[in-house]
């Protein structure tokens, strides 16, 4: 933790750079800053001024160590201090009250910049608080926010989670990733329920907070379709589409992922619930994996394709659309006449129309006649405060 008080900067933007700071965009990158007062270190305050008036048009933190140099935290004048957090902090856990009404207790109480809290994420798995920070710019303010985090979600324990980048930075630091830092963590492997499933997250080496909350919505739409049915879960993980899949009567459900791992996980998490079906996995490259099941004459009566995010860059884009387009080509040759099949995104790089346009394209060059049934989008607790933000998406169709 630094004892340094953070500076406060007082910056001037490119006109166009204005624009987007009162339309309230949380990113300022560095070659639209035209003027600064002083050097900025990674969480001092910026304060941004119109060119035109000298009124204060926003106020953000500023980032030595990301291309995107400001991360705005208001549109307009604001004193940051804790006040300021637990206001934004309360207004965020009010958003997800309706979640919270259903048999669920896991959750993302803060979801970065959609919730004005940028490169900031907190989840919770039951009692358990996990904060991600992707930015050095929270170090000076880390104390207050975990306090408030834990006062707002009445947790019994707090971990902390470092992205890679904020390792790098904080070497020497006594936050570490996986740090403690409130109360006593029993087992590392964390069960939580999710509209009455049950499922575990390992919250000190698992990807990401432990878990993937946000397709929520999804792996219980799919548990809803999947009694007596035989079901294919590509890209699986740790089951969630499988485990909801069984816990809907599925008969057969087969979990494929690349990490061994990850399959073990699933089929834990599997037997924390009760079901009547057969498990299995297969431990294979997706792409690989599928084509195997169309050689052997495979069908499913529904078909989950959720792959991780294929374009975390623009040099990335194009190839993420090939990938798309191929997995729907795959998925749609193994659904039984009648069937369903899943195809989901958190591609944020490939916007919603175009993934589905993509996937539509594809299914339609297989002699396969299909309907869409729905499309989704966000769970309530991933809610989406700028474009950039918006990344999942998921379309259901009805195979012919």
């Amino acid at each position: 933790m630094s004892d340094k008080l953070p500076n406060r900067l007082a910056i001037k933007l490119h006109p166009k750079a204005e624009k987007f700071v009162k339309q309230g965009h949380p990113w300022i990158f560095e070659d639209r800053i035209e003027k600064k007062n002083i050097a900025g270190t990674s969480g001092d305050v910026a304060v941004i001024f119109s060119q035109r008036t000298n009124k204060v048009i926003g106020v953000g933190l500023w980032d030595n160590e990301s291309p995107i140099r400001i991360k705005l935290l208001e549109n307009k004048p604001a004193q940051i201090n804790e006040d300021f957090f637990k206001a934004k902090i309360k207004r965020a856990f009010a958003k997800r009250l309706p979640l919270l009404a259903t048999n669920t207790n896991s959750y993302r109480l803060v979801f970065g910049e959609n919730d004005g809290l940028p490169s900031l994420i907190a989840d919770v798995y039951d009692k358990v608080l996990v904060i991600k920070l992707y930015s050095t710019i929270w170090i000076p303010y880390f104390e207050s926010i975990l306090h408030i985090l834990i006062e707002v979600s009445k947790v019994e324990t707090a971990v902390l989670r470092l992205s890679r980048n904020v390792t790098r930075s904080m070497k020497g630091s006594e936050l570490k990733d996986g740090l403690v830092v409130y109360g006593v963590l029993k087992d590392e492997d964390v069960v939580f329920v999710e509209h009455g499933i049950r499922f575990s997250a390992n919250v000190i080496k698992g990807h990401k907070t432990g878990y993937f909350l946000d397709h929520r919505v999804n792996r219980k739409r799919v548990g809803e379709l999947s009694k007596g049915k035989k079901v294919l879960d590509v890209f699986s993980y740790a089951g969630g589409f499988s485990v909801h899949a069984l816990a809907g009567g599925a008969k057969e459900v087969i979990s494929l992922d690349i990490s061994g791992q990850a399959l073990e996980q699933a089929l834990k998490n599997g037997k924390l619930n009760v079901y009547e079906g057969i498990h299995k996995t297969m431990t294979i490259d997706a792409f690989e994996g599928l084509q195997n099941l169309i050689n052997k004459k495979e069908q499913f009566d529904i078909v989950v394709i959720d792959p991780p995010s294929f374009a975390k860059s623009a040099a990335e884009v194009e190839g993420a659309k090939n990938s798309y387009s191929r997995l729907a080509k795959l998925g749609i040759q193994l659904v039984k006449k009648g069937g369903a099949l899943v195809l989901a995104s958190c591609s944020s790089r490939v916007l919603a129309p175009e993934f589905f346009e993509i996937s539509e394209k594809a299914m339609n060059s297989i002699p396969r006649s299909f309907k869409l049934l729905e499309k989704t989008y966000h769970d309530i607790d991933h809610p989406i405060g700028f474009p950039e933000g918006a990344y999942l998406k998921c379309g259901y169709y009805k195979i012919n």
